[in-house]
């Protein structure tokens, strides 16, 4: 990548699990556009991390984005033949394994294999990094098995091997917004210590990482803040300039939104200091930032500041801490909340001395609920005709969750009358911890797969 103009990168993901048809009007939009252009895929989060180790313990080739394949076979090819380069941390738990896919899918697409870069250094989950998690957490260390540590690492491995000529990069545990300020970096030049630059193009890529977030789907709310075309959401694209402001978009003839107003909600969301956004790359300062509408569905943000980036990186360590069983049941009709109730009370009596039990009243009271169940006990019976029951726990032995499940589908036949819809799960339960580790114990880098 070169000096100057402009860096345009769009992301066609949000989370693991967000749609899959969002890519080909991106990747349209930017080819259209002409000049040099990114799609980032934002696929990870905390808990998404736990689960992909899971998931690579149980079968050795997997770990990475369950959906790389949906992800990224409508759009691989056009990427090529137009030098779009692909940034995205969907590889998870296990990077190679997903570049490795990413190969794959080109053979079966009969076009050429791309150049694939693994940014390595996140995954401190070996042995050989004990020690320096144990001192990190210190007391707080817990006794049970440990299923993941990653370090949110930052955009400088990217940006080397976006240099190196990589035309995908994947990535596992990187901060959300590295994944754009990476392909800045690689693209302008800048300094790792030009803190306004890499701080202004780090909220270029903290407004994208949600995906639709920004263009109106997390957004609406019907009748205060309508959003056109929901079920055609576009997702969206930033222009960046060489000082690292930017132009927020979408592509041409999609739903939803982009303004002053989606922008400001994406812009302070999960900040928790707007005047010291901590990432590995810099800390983030929007109290003097502007946020103007240039043109219709067209948003500039300037005015960032930047400060030295913090000595530290964070870490996640997720362990095992043994399951967690629901189950659901419906009732429906006359006095449907008050069977709702005497079902939630059976259980808990049933229950007893098992593990604290969590009831729910889905649509009466849940959303507002907590662990000890105690919103629900201070209200008041009303008069609901369509209620759900929900009973959860979490136990460190299998069999004692599992009775929750064989409580929950007892219902049916003990009662009280007109239970039905049962549904049921167990999946193992992940505790997690987060810490700080000198920035100096953690070496990152890059490699290509062949």
């Amino acid at each position: 990548m070169k000096n100057g103009d402009i860096l345009r990168i769009g992301c066609a993901a949000g989370f693991s699990g967000d749609r899959t048809d969002a890519a080909l009007p991106v990747v349209r939009s930017l080819i259209d556009s002409g000049g040099p252009a990114v799609l980032i895929f934002e696929t990870l989060a905390e808990r998404t991390l736990a689960l992909a180790q899971l998931a690579r313990r149980a079968d050795p080739q997997a770990g990475y984005e369950p959906l790389l394949d949906e992800l990224l076979r409508p759009v691989l090819a056009q990427c090529l033949e137009h030098g779009v380069r692909i940034v995205s941390n969907f590889g998870a738990a296990h990077p190679e394994g997903a570049a490795r896919r990413i190969q794959r899918l080109a053979d079966e697409l009969g076009i050429r294999r791309p150049r694939v870069a693994v940014v390595h250094g996140d995954d401190l989950s070996g042995p050989m990094h004990r020690e320096l998690l144990a001192h990190a957490l210190g007391t707080a260390l817990p006794g049970e098995p440990m299923v993941s540590a990653n370090a949110y690492i930052g955009a400088e491995p990217i940006a080397e091997a976006l240099r190196a000529g990589a035309e995908i990069v994947v990535c596992g545990r990187v901060a959300d917004p590295s994944l754009v300020l990476g392909p800045a970096l690689a693209h302008f030049g800048w300094a790792l210590d030009d803190w306004d630059r890499l701080a202004r193009a780090t909220m270029a890529g903290h407004l994208l990482e949600c995906g639709a977030q920004v263009t109106g789907g997390y957004f609406a709310d019907p009748g205060y803040k309508d959003v056109p075309g929901m079920a055609r959401l576009g997702y969206p694209i930033a222009e960046i300039d060489a000082d690292g402001h930017c132009t927020l978009s979408k592509p041409d003839g999609t739903g939803g939104r982009i303004d002053e107003r989606t922008v400001k909600e994406q812009l302070l969301y999960e900040l928790h200091d707007p005047a010291a956004y901590l990432t590995p790359d810099v800390v983030a300062d929007i109290t003097a930032a502007t946020v103007r509408e240039v043109a219709p569905g067209r948003v500039r943000l300037e005015g960032v500041r930047g400060h030295a980036r913090p000595p530290s990186f964070k870490v996640n360590a997720c362990f095992e801490t043994g399951w967690f069983a629901e189950g659901e049941i419906s009732y429906a009709g006359p006095r449907a909340e008050a069977r709702a109730r005497l079902a939630g009370e059976t259980l808990r009596e049933r229950l007893a001395g098992v593990a604290p039990l969590r009831l729910d009243l889905i649509g009466v009271t849940s959303v507002f609920g907590d662990d000890a169940s105690r919103w629900m006990e201070a209200s008041a019976a009303g008069d609901a005709r369509d209620v759900r029951l929900r009973a959860a726990l979490q136990h460190r032995d299998h069999a004692s969750a599992q009775r929750l499940v064989r409580e929950v589908t007892a219902l049916y036949c003990c009662g009280p009358a007109g239970g039905g819809g049962v549904r049921t799960a167990m999946r193992p339960r992940l505790g997690m911890l987060s810490c700080l580790v000198p920035r100096e114990a953690v070496p990152t880098g890059y490699r290509f797969l062949d």
